[in-house]
């Protein structure tokens, strides 16, 4: 076969493709069309209830983190060597290997310290600021583990898993923030992810200890471990919020790790508009009144934007 009757062959058969493929292009332009004026007047619609809106809850999950990078531990992530985080993130766990478990939070910590926050964290922190001039509130429940949305500015956030940035001692209970790199000497280059890597093996004397007078016990990450309650005192604040809210959003969340995946559904039943932003649908999803799909660092600034009635 000659290269040119190949040259020609091949555009013949690319023209005859494109020919029978427009049909079909033509109805995907149409439907793309149709979902993005449906994505228009939902939003539309939405920002109508946001202008209305005196008490705002605004509920974010690992896909908010997600936009600053952080991994969401699920999919390529799911695992930090051969074990996945329920079998790490454990009270059971901790106690049966203290060094393997502050290896795997040491990880994690390092991944969020040097992180800054998203569109999806300013969006949110300069919606509050702007609202609290107009004697409007926002409160961020977030079930995230990091601290972009304090570091992006918002004052009014009850974090329902804890914080990877604080510590709780074992022995006086005492919480601390700390955002040392490294917690400890002992855990300096320590905790890669690979399958293959080998546990350090830290001996417990040299893990994180607590710094107050006479205790020096073992400090654990202060979040909250699979099988734990969630504190109470949160936990009571957050019922707080979603009896008073009046606009609900839920961003970034899978929505199967209860109770959180059950307070936009909660709040859905009295009535009150409640949208989600997600890549994907979601179990709760016909709950909602409102869902925008795609990532939430482009739909959301979009969503919470000073609306043309605000006195600015």
């Amino acid at each position: 076969t000659s290269p040119v009757w190949f040259s020609r062959q091949t555009k013949r058969n690319s023209c005859q493709s494109r020919c029978s493929l427009a049909p079909h292009v033509s109805s995907f332009k149409k439907l793309l069309s149709f979902t993005l004026l449906l994505l228009d007047a939902n939003m539309s619609e939405f920002r109508k209830a946001f202008a209305k809106a005196k008490n705002i809850a605004i509920i974010t999950g690992a896909g908010v983190s997600a936009e600053s990078g952080v991994p969401t531990f699920r999919g390529e992530h799911e695992k930090w060597r051969k074990w996945h985080s329920q079998d790490l993130a454990s009270p059971e766990a901790f106690s049966r290997n203290p060094s393997r478990v502050w290896e795997f939070y040491h990880y994690r910590r390092e991944l969020v310290l040097d992180k800054k926050p998203s569109a999806v964290h300013l969006a949110i922190a300069e919606c509050e600021a702007r609202l609290k001039k107009q004697g409007r509130s926002v409160v961020v429940i977030t079930q995230c583990q990091d601290d972009l949305h304090r570091q992006a500015g918002s004052k009014h956030v009850l974090k329902i898993h804890g914080s990877l940035l604080e510590t709780r001692c074992m022995s006086c209970g005492q919480v601390t923030v700390n955002k040392q790199s490294p917690i400890c000497a002992a855990l300096k280059s320590k905790g890669a992810p690979g399958a293959n890597v080998p546990d350090a093996e830290i001996p417990v004397d040299k893990l994180p200890r607590c710094e107050e007078r006479d205790c020096h016990g073992l400090l654990r990450p202060n979040v909250v471990f699979f099988g734990e309650t969630l504190d109470s005192h949160i936990l009571t604040n957050v019922e707080k919020e979603m009896e008073i809210c009046d606009l609900c959003l839920v961003v970034g969340t899978s929505s199967i790790v209860y109770p959180a995946a059950m307070f936009g559904p909660r709040v859905a039943a009295r009535g009150v508009p409640v949208a989600e932003f997600n890549m994907n649908t979601t179990p709760k999803t016909e709950y909602f009144m409102y869902h925008f799909q795609g990532p939430c660092g482009t739909t959301l600034p979009l969503a919470l934007a000073p609306h043309e009635s605000e006195e600015l």
